[in-house]
This record gives C-alpha cells, sequence and structure tokens, in this order.
C-alpha cells in the first residue's frame, strides 16, 4: 500500500516499537483447570500470579500524586501546541484510585468545543485487547482452549500454508505469530464482510513460518473476535458489550464510530497536511472490529485499566480468571529491536499486550491508532500505576510522551526529554528526505514512454484475496480505485505509474505496474501493498457483459474449420463451451471484446468476428502453430 495508507492503519505500533514501550503484547493462556477456590490459590502463587506475588500490589508512589502533578497541566498545553495536537483527554490510575481524568483542547475545532472526561475517542488497537478479554472468559467458561487449532472450531478457516491451518491455534492468532506480515490493505476500507475476510486469508501469502517470527497482525485478531462471537452464539460487539462493557459500567463505550457520532460528546478526527492541522472523515473499520474498532472516553478506559492492573478484577469481582490475566501479561514472542533510550527495555508481546520494562519497572501495555486518532493504555503492574491518553490527531507521538512523562512523575524520577527526543527524530528524517528530493535521487528511468495507448490500460483487475482494482480514464488520464478509495495515475516509467504525494489519500504515492501478455494485451497489475511478500498480482478481468445471455447466444452456433466442424454452445446463461470432434469439451474463458480463452491449453484463443451488419459470421483460432479461420455455416 501507499505511504498514506501505511501510515494510517499502522495502529501505532512502528512508532512505539521504536521506543520499546510498543504497549500490544502476545498472550499465553494455560489450559483452564477446575479447582476449588484455595487449591487454585496455591497454583497461582507457585506461578508468582497473586495479587501479592505480582509485586507491591499497593505500594505507595515515591511522591505525593498532588505533588507528582504540579505543573503537568501547563506541560501538556505547550506539548499539545509544539506538536499541533487539538485535543486530548488523560486518566491517571494509582492502586484502585483514579488520581486524573481531564480533558485538554477541543474535542472540535471548529465549533471550540472542548475535550471532557466523557468525551469519546477512538481507541484503534488498544481494542485488541478486550478481544482477549473476551477469549480468556471463554476458555474460563470451558468453550475454548488456547492451544488446540483454530480449525477445530471454524471448520471452513483455511490458511495460504496446509501447515499452518493444521496447527494455528488462538492463542497463535493473537501473539502475532501466524506467519503472516499485515496485508492491511485487504481490510483497510474494504468492502468485504468480517466472514468474507476470513474466507480469504487463504490467498494470503505468509513471509514466515508459524511461531517463527513476531510479525503485527490485525487480521488474525479480527478472526480471533470472530471465532468468540461464533463459540458464544452471536458477534463480537454483542459480545464484548455483555462481558465487558456492560460488567465494567462502560455505558459510554461503542464498537463503531458511526455509534460515536450520535453521542453528545465525541472528538472529531484530524490529520496534519502540509503544516496545516484539517479534519478528516471518520474511519469505518466494523468489518475488521475486533482488531481496532473501539471507541471510548477516559471514564470508562479508568475502569477497564483497573480491570487488567488487578488481574481481571474489578470492583471486588472476578470478571477474568487471574491465570488469564496474568497470561495476558506474560511475554510470549520476542520483538526485536535495539536498546536505544536508557530508560527502556527490551520488549516482548503477550496476548494483546506488550510487556517490556520502564525504568527497571515491569510495563505492560498497548497503542492504537486509526485516522485521526492515536491512543496508549499503559500500566506498571507491580507499582500499580496505569495511564490511559487519548489524541484526536493521528500521526504523531504524544500520547506516548505524555504517558512517559506521568510515569517519571509518579516513580519521583527526573522527566526524561522524550519530546524534544521524538521532536528532533523527526527532523532529521524530514532533513534526509529533503536532501534526497534537492539532489534528485530517484529509480525513476528518464525519457521512457508507455507501451500502449492509455485507454488500453483501463479495466477491471482482480486478486483473490484482495479484490478488483478498477482503472479507468478520467479526463485524459488513468485513475485507480480500490477499497473505495481513488487517486490518479501518472505516468513514471515505462508500464509502472505511480499516484500523487497526498498525505490525506491512503494511496499516496503508491505505484502500479502493468504487464503484457504474448498477444501484446495488458493482462494484469502489481502492487507493493504487502512489502514483506511479492507484490501483489491484480489479473485483468473480462467486460461483465462477456457473462451474460444476450450478448453470449449470438456466438453460438457451427463453424466450418478445414475439414472439421466446429460447434460453439451456451451452457446455462453465462458460459460458452467449445466443441471440438473426438476431443473433451472445453470451456472458453472470456478475456477482452470477442476473445475468449480456451481452458486447459495455454496460448489458445478464439476470437469471433462481425460483419458490417454486426452479424457474427466468423471464428479465428489462435494457436501456438498458427492462425486459423474458420466461416460461420
Amino acid at each position: 500500500m501507499g505511504k498514506g495508507m501505511k501510515r494510517v492503519i499502522s495502529m501505532v505500533v512502528a512508532l512505539l516499537l521504536v521506543l520499546g514501550g510498543a504497549m500490544a503484547q502476545e498472550g499465553g493462556a494455560a489450559r483452564r483447570e477446575k479447582r476449588s477456590g484455595k487449591g487454585e490459590e496455591r497454583f497461582l502463587a507457585a506461578l508468582g500470579m497473586t495479587d501479592t506475588a505480582a509485586g507491591a500490589a499497593q505500594a505507595a508512589p515515591a511522591q505525593s500524586a498532588a505533588k507528582a502533578l504540579e505543573g503537568f497541566d501547563e506541560y501538556v498545553a505547550q506539548l499539545m501546541k509544539e506538536w499541533k495536537v487539538p485535543g486530548l483527554a488523560i486518566g491517571l490510575v494509582q492502586g484502585d484510585t483514579v488520581i486524573l481524568s481531564k480533558g485538554y483542547g477541543q474535542r472540535d475545532v471548529k465549533n471550540n468545543l472542548p475535550v471532557t472526561p466523557q468525551t469519546i475517542f477512538a481507541i484503534g488497537s488498544i481494542t485488541k485487547s478486550f478481544t482477549v478479554t473476551m477469549l480468556g472468559m471463554l476458555v474460563d467458561d470451558g468453550k475454548l482452549d488456547w492451544d488446540k487449532p483454530v480449525r477445530e472450531y471454524l471448520t471452513g478457516f483455511r490458511l495460504h500454508d496446509e501447515a499452518a491451518t493444521d496447527r494455528l491455534t488462538p492463542r497463535d492468532m493473537v501473539t502475532h505469530r501466524s506467519g503472516l506480515p499485515r496485508h492491511d490493505a485487504l481490510w483497510y476500507n474494504s468492502p468485504f464482510t468480517r466472514v468474507q475476510m476470513v474466507e480469504r486469508l487463504r490467498h494470503l501469502e505468509p513471509s514466515k513460518d508459524l511461531r517463527q517470527t513476531y510479525q503485527y497482525n490485525n487480521l488474525m485478531f479480527m478472526t480471533a473476535g470472530y471465532l468468540a462471537g461464533q463459540l458464544a452464539g452471536t458477534t463480537w460487539e454483542g459480545l464484548v458489550a455483555q462481558r465487558v462493557f456492560v460488567p465494567l459500567g462502560m455505558k459510554s463505550t461503542n464498537t463503531s464510530v458511526q455509534a460515536s457520532q450520535k453521542s453528545v460528546d465525541f472528538a472529531k478526527p484530524y490529520m496534519k497536511a502540509k503544516e496545516e492541522i484539517v479534519e478528516v472523515p471518520f474511519r469505518v473499520i466494523d468489518n475488521v472490529g475486533p482488531a481496532g474498532s473501539i471507541n471510548s472516553n477516559i471514564e470508562d478506559m479508568t475502569q477497564y485499566l483497573k480491570l487488567h492492573m488487578n488481574q481481571g478484577k474489578w470492583d471486588g469481582k472476578q470478571l477474568l480468571s487471574a491465570s488469564n490475566a496474568g497470561q495476558m501479561q506474560m511475554p510470549q514472542m520476542v520483538i526485536q529491536g535495539p536498546l536505544r533510550w536508557p530508560e527502556l527495555g527490551h520488549t516482548a508481546y503477550g496476548m494483546a499486550w506488550t510487556v517490556g520494562a520502564y525504568r527497571g519497572k515491569k510495563m505492560v501495555g498497548h497503542g492504537g491508532a486509526i485516522d485521526g486518532f492515536v491512543a496508549q493504555l499503559t500500566f506498571l503492574p507491580q507499582e500499580k500505576i496505569g495511564v490511559v491518553v487519548l489524541a484526536n490527531r493521528g500521526g504523531q507521538p504524544l500520547p506516548t510522551i505524555v504517558t512517559y512523562n506521568l510515569l517519571d512523575r509518579l516513580l519521583g524520577a527526573e522527566q526524561a526529554p522524550w519530546s524534544q527526543r521524538l521532536m528532533d527524530d523527526q527532523k532529521r528524517q524530514e532533513a534526509s528526505q529533503e536532501e534526497a528530493k534537492k539532489k534528485g535521487f530517484t529509480q525513476k528511468r528518464p525519457n521512457t514512454r508507455t507501451s500502449h495507448e492509455l485507454a488500453e490500460y483501463a479495466g477491471e483487475y482482480e486478486n483473490a484475496g484482495y479484490g478488483v482494482a478498477r482503472v479507468e480514464m478520467d479526463g485524459g488520464e488513468l485513475r485507480m480505485t480500490f477499497n473505495r478509495i481513488t487517486a490518479p495515475l501518472r505516468h513514471f516509467h515505462y508500464d509502472t505509474f505511480e499516484t500523487p504525494e497526498d498525505p490525506l489519500n491512503p494511496l499516496e504515492r503508491e505505484k502500479v505496474s502493468f504487464t503484457t501478455n504474448m498477444k501484446g494485451d495488458i493482462e494484469s497489475l502489481s502492487v507493493l501493498l504487502e512489502p514483506n511478500v511479492k507484490p501483489i498480482v491484480f489479473t485483468r478481468r473480462a467486460d461483465a457483459v462477456m457473462r451474460t445471455k444476450q450478448f453470449l447466444e449470438p456466438l453460438t452456433g457451427q463453424y466450418q474449420l478445414g475439414p472439421q466442424t466446429v460447434a460453439i454452445q451456451l451452457r446455462g446463461e453465462d458460459t460458452l463451451l467449445l466443441v471440438l470432434p473426438g476431443q473433451p469439451t472445453r470451456e472458453l474463458i472470456p478475456a477482452r471484446g470477442m476473445t475468449f480463452d480456451v481452458q486447459g491449453l495455454a496460448g489458445f484463443s478464439v476470437e469471433f468476428k462481425k460483419d458490417a451488419t454486426g452479424a457474427v459470421t466468423e471464428i479465428v483460432f489462435y494457436q501456438p502453430n498458427g492462425t486459423f479461420a474458420g466461416k460461420r455455416r
């Protein structure tokens, strides 16, 4: 996918992984065992998973909260100005007490409406932890085993790799170790339903073997949420409301931005475009909901934070077993990366939580991002300190900066210059890009031209996994539409085109390369939608009319081809058959215009010819050994 699409669907992972606090985790959960209360308590104590063993649960912070937060409001105001973030909502939990729940800036710039603790923001991939929380509850209920193959629960489930199909477990899906890279362009703004996307997984190329490498993957979490709904006899949306929202009193939380906009207090999304902050449309991602479609506010999210800070217990009730809550917070897959900053340790993924360290303290959490929103949920389980930060501007690290600053304050540590560090990084990156641009560094081959007239590139192209890309002429230039997103195609070199620079278009600067077949026709296009595998190839589709009875019926009949009579028959209302004496009957596959390929014979095709009146009078056979014409009888 283009730079724009990669940026807006990254779910904030890339930046946070660099920081070493990428708040996402992959979890290991042991098989459910039925024990008496005291027996289970002894068992958890042996694993170091009781509240006491989890580490000084009620330990007091180095400074009182009031003292620690002196000057914090001014600090936030300055950061919002520097990073050009319209609105921010912050929640801080210490022990079981919410010590900060506050809104900053504007949720709606045009109408000058303020952010409040009740303002609803998209939380992006923090949603993943809700999905695993539900799955853990199903494990507690005896309806799911983390380590049984998914195909035992979803009989039609298939991946591209047969071995992975047979072995992939729910634990694998929620720990980003399926072998699949992101393949995000399949779901981003796509028309596919959740069921259709699960079915299309079989067409997606893996880049690693199962359980070999950590590779963030939203589609696996979508499938895990779909599985949860199927096991419970409902939908993911219904289940997360029933098992999490309602018990925790999260009355404002929902699973679709369409519901958010019906609220009296919701934040609008903003993005940066050429130094200007502009409002952008809400991105509906309901189809991949279990991976990132939840929207919430600080009041609700601090309640959710307390659930996981207390190992699945909320308001005195064990909603999620301590075993499964603990497994969510245990390292499952190493996230490879250097140690850049002294405050941060190496990270791993548990089950929908990232597990790392901050100033030597265990740190758990997850980030989230979708068009116009960035969020961060973080907690130090041993110190019983938790932070939630929600922002309504995409493509910026402010929630992480604020989180680390609050941790510094509550730990009584010197405040690290996170904002300056990341601002310097951004400036160096921009300077590097500008230098390459000034020096004219490019892969573009000069003085080339296309092999065909522009109109010949127009058509519909299809990939079994990703769906349809449509190319059409528009005012003398080509325009491509994919997943309901449209962008012009400008000639780059030879038969490769490029979409223009546009920070607000997810297809920004995407290269599209066309391929010609031996007949000289444009046969396919390829796009680098997933950089960890080969380019995604879309094969040209025949015009839809070539599958209609009205188009096909006039082509039927008998044709004299040398000494033989060839019959063209119609099967049903949409398929032509080629019948040759003494040979198997073969289907004719629509290609272009009046030309059909012969099924099962490479290089063989048939073209029908019309006379001046429009009547079909001839048939032409194109074969590797020659071209042959026959008259209609």
